[in-house]
């Protein structure tokens, strides 16, 4: 949105928002003429009144359908409003003069004060087009200056009368109504400067996180290649393939190999957080069997719980329990999820897998009984690059990529995860998902 776009539809949409308030102001205003003065002076100028009110309100509602996208139509839409701005401020301006006429020669404090106020709410809500201010202050300003000058060119009377009182205290009312346009006028224009600094920042950073995205998918892209080279071929070294290693050489080995596992699964998850975050990650939605999920899960999992001396328990998952998802995505969900709940499980414990069903949603609860999870972590467990324990001597290691992404797979599935811990006693992890319904 430019500038002149936002100033137009600020001042439509405030002019708006005060539509029955000013009728209001009008309604008032003529039940006092009428009750005081003239019938007829208060329902011609209050009708008068009112047609200025409905020709702003048409031109107001084109504008807030207007797209924003014609510069001319900003131009004709500006030319209205002051067109406009020009009738209803002469309407009031007219209404006020007929009243004081009706008044004669005299301390016109129901004209002058309803002049006032129509001057100052223009002061306190027209800021937004300083073109339409300044016409409204000039036919408001114009008519403020006639009715004490009408007075003293007619009477001729001497300095010391009231309507020399009048015309004085006028121009003080005048003074005070154009500060307080400029006051207003500075606020405004101040605003619209903050919001202008801050889409700038807003298109830098937008700009920045572009290439850095760019940069992490390129980079990730060009290690993939050569790592599967480099894993290949510690695989066979590791598996002996190439002939029996010496001691020494297969240890070393082992954790060669180790490390480029870990390596390439660090690569695929800053694959999968990059696309998740340019929203470019596709999920091929289908009916997905979570019971089925779960046991393959458990499965997939079992060698790196025995190896850690843990023993994976499954719950619930007898009968079949549908959900609609990506089947692959929700694997790498359970992967992450029973991966940590091992890594932080003590020698020799469980992790229970629970599915049950509650209402319209599926729920696998993976609860350990490790170290548990110290209040107010949350942040740093669903962050990105972050852990519970970042220190140099933690107990497992990881990327701090898994939790982030597995939030937002779920995210993308409608789903949601969450957990409850207590420190020493262990941590139970949530992941809730719709039930399948043909309808959706």
């Amino acid at each position: 949105m430019n500038q002149m776009e936002q100033q137009i539809k600020d001042f439509v949409r405030g002019g708006m928002s005060l539509f029955w308030q000013r009728q209001l102001m009008f309604a008032g205003a003529t039940v006092v003429v009428a009750q005081f003065l003239d019938v007829r002076t208060a329902l011609l100028s209050y009708l008068l009144c009112l047609l200025s009110e409905f020709v702003d309100l048409h031109i107001s509602k084109q504008v807030l359908r207007w797209d924003g996208q014609d510069e001319a139509a900003a131009e004709r839409f500006l030319r209205l409003l002051t067109m406009s701005s020009i009738f209803s401020a002469s309407a009031v301006s007219l209404y006020v003069v007929l009243v004081a006429h009706q008044e004669g020669q005299t301390l016109h404090f129901a004209p002058l004060f309803f002049l006032f106020s129509a001057a100052l709410f223009a002061a306190m809500n027209n800021h937004q087009l300083p073109g339409v201010l300044f016409v409204r202050l000039v036919i408001y300003g114009a008519a403020f200056l006639y009715i004490p000058i009408h007075d003293l060119l007619a009477a001729r009377p001497p300095l010391t009368s009231d309507l020399w009182m009048q015309f004085v205290t006028v121009l003080f009312v005048l003074y005070f109504i154009i500060d307080c346009s400029r006051v207003f006028l500075r606020f405004y224009r101040n605003g619209l400067m903050q919001i202008d600094s801050l889409r700038a920042e807003r298109d830098r950073a937008e700009a920045a996180y572009h290439v850095q995205s760019q940069f992490v998918s390129v980079v990730s892209h060009e290690l993939r290649t050569p790592l599967t080279s480099i894993k290949g071929a510690l695989g066979l070294l590791v598996n002996g393939a190439l002939g029996k290693l010496p001691e020494k050489a297969q240890r070393i080995t082992d954790i060669a190999y180790k490390n480029s596992n870990r390596l390439a699964m660090l690569i695929d998850d800053l694959l999968d957080l990059q696309k998740l975050e340019a929203g470019k990650m596709v999920f091929q939605m289908d009916k997905v069997d979570l019971s089925q999920l779960v046991r393959d899960s458990v499965d997939a999992l079992e060698g790196m719980a025995r190896t850690m001396d843990v023993t994976l328990r499954t719950h619930g998952t007898e009968m079949p329990v549908h959900v609609r998802g990506d089947h692959d995505r929700l694997m790498q969900v359970m992967a992450n999820v029973l991966s940590n709940a091992i890594k932080f499980s003590n020698k020799g414990g469980a992790v229970d897998i629970r599915l049950e069903k509650t209402n319209a949603r599926a729920r696998i609860s993976v609860t350990d009984y490790g170290t548990g999870i110290p209040e107010g972590s949350k942040e740093r467990v669903f962050g990105k690059f972050t852990q519970v324990d970042s220190s140099d001597q933690r107990k497992v290691g990881g990327t701090g990529l898994g939790l982030n992404i597995t939030r937002q797979i779920l995210e993308g599935h409608g789903g949601s995860i969450d957990y409850v811990s207590k420190l020493g006693e262990g941590t139970t992890f949530f992941i809730d998902l719709d039930l399948y319904s043909a309808h959706r």
